[in-house]
């Protein structure tokens, strides 16, 4: 089985930066101020052939019991259960701190390998020795600089020539859809995450938010692999406080292009925000097949209901084959049912088709409806071939295919997708004009 190390710290002694070392990312996001990482961030490493997963955690301040940095406690209390072995960061620059020895005590009641690692040995004023993390009692500290790579190899040497000697398989992450939750903050994203893992592994609190980063959790159901990726809320601000808020987008926008089915959730109350349609339409454009999830249905009256469904259909009429859910993340009700179309749509964007079978319906799709007249001739479609999938791209060839209106293209991408029973996604057209590059006599004459 895989090895897990997880990466603990109080706030901003660098494990961001070094789980980007780690894991050859930019992944987790790294800014000086502290309480970045809200939640248990994974990443997969290797080291000398062998696969493993880091975890990097929150700032942990065990002393904590009330708020958002006692849920991150909480947080990175279940990283450590979770762990093969854990890597107590600390700074070589601000020297040992009370918080320091408090973690210390904690991890050494939890009975895990530990690997006291003094990062930041480059910067300006770190200590030149190290005997007061001697203090800690946990055995020869292990020096690093995150940022620059220097002493992570014989960190890593230490680390796996304690952990068994098993042989780690190789995962391939293109074995199971990967899930994109998308959504503006605080319509229910984080709570329809641990309703679909079933426990409570990211940070639910009642204020837009707080969920600051993409979080990638790899798990089973019913014995098939999934990856869930739950975005950041993203909002749409004149003014990026901080940079977080610029931040927090690109990390959205780089897990719609990672993921393979993207579920779009929304609040029941709250309606459909211009930034919604935004958010949908930057989904349309990489081509990722869409679920939208409306959240918070129970409780909402017939008349409610009904006028959520009509603004369903006027503001996001353009992905009118998308499937729609109700649900309840809270409760759970229908969260199951998501399933179902996950697994359809991301077994269809992998579809591959023969030419021969793409030309048969061509055919029979120009003969129910014709392409038009243009400056008195038709516009001919010779020719039809698959171009790649995911999202499922089909490439006609033939004559004054630039001229060719928007609503005939719109026929054929409906028409293609009832004949080639690809109903839920999206198909991306592309027109090449002039000769049929598979016409066995091209070049004959």
């Amino acid at each position: 089985m895989t090895a897990v190390i997880a990466l603990v710290g109080r706030p901003n002694v660098g494990k961001s930066t070094f789980f980007n070392r780690l894991t050859r990312t930019r992944e987790a996001l790294v800014a000086d101020f502290p309480g970045l990482t809200r939640d248990r961030h994974y990443g997969t490493a290797q080291f000398e052939g062998r696969q493993y997963l880091v975890i990097d955690t929150g700032g942990f301040e065990p002393e904590e019991r009330e708020g958002l940095v006692a849920a991150m406690a909480i947080q990175t209390r279940l990283a450590i259960q979770e762990a093969d072995a854990i890597c107590f960061l600390v700074d070589a620059k601000e020297g040992l701190s009370a918080q320091d020895e408090e973690i210390a005590m904690e991890l050494r009641r939890g009975g895990k390998p530990i690997y006291l690692v003094v990062n930041k040995m480059d910067a300006k004023g770190a200590v030149s020795e190290l005997p007061e993390f001697h203090r800690l009692g946990l055995g020869m500290p292990y020096t690093i600089s995150a940022a620059h790579g220097h002493g992570v190899e014989t960190l890593l040497e230490a680390v796996f020539s304690d952990l068994p000697s098993e042989e780690i398989a190789q995962q391939d992450a293109g074995k199971g859809p990967r899930i994109a939750m998308l959504g503006r903050p605080n319509v229910g994203k984080s709570t329809l995450v641990n309703a679909m893992l079933g426990e409570k592994r990211v940070l639910v609190f009642d204020e837009p938010g707080t969920t600051r980063d993409s979080i990638r959790i790899p798990y089973e159901r019913d014995g098939k692999p999934y990856v869930m990726i739950d975005t950041a809320g993203m909002r749409r601000r004149a003014r990026v406080g901080e940079g977080l808020e610029k931040l927090s987008v690109l990390k959205t926008l780089g897990a719609l292009r990672e993921a393979d089915v993207v579920l779009l959730v929304l609040d029941a109350r709250v309606g459909i925000a211009e930034q919604d349609s935004h958010l949908v339409g930057v989904a349309v454009e990489l081509g990722r097949p869409i679920v939208v999830v409306i959240n918070k249905w129970d409780g909402m009256s017939p008349h409610e209901r009904k006028a959520v469904k009509q603004e369903l259909e006027r503001r996001l009429s353009f992905i009118q084959y998308a499937p729609v859910y109700t649900i309840s993340a809270l409760h759970g009700t229908g969260v199951g049912d998501l399933y179902k179309s996950i697994d359809r749509l991301w077994q269809n964007s992998r579809k591959h088709f023969s030419t021969g079978e793409l030309n048969r319906a061509l055919g029979e799709i120009i003969e129910t409806h014709q392409p038009p007249m243009v400056g008195g001739r038709r516009i001919k479609l010779r020719y039809c071939h698959q171009g790649g999938e995911n999202p499922v791209t089909l490439v006609f060839h033939g004559n004054q295919l630039t001229r060719l209106p928007g609503s005939y293209k719109r026929y054929l991408e409906s028409a293609f997708r009832k004949a080639l029973r690809l109903d839920s996604i999206p198909l991306r057209l592309l027109f090449r004009q002039g000769e049929n590059p598979y016409d066995p006599q091209r070049g004959k004459h």
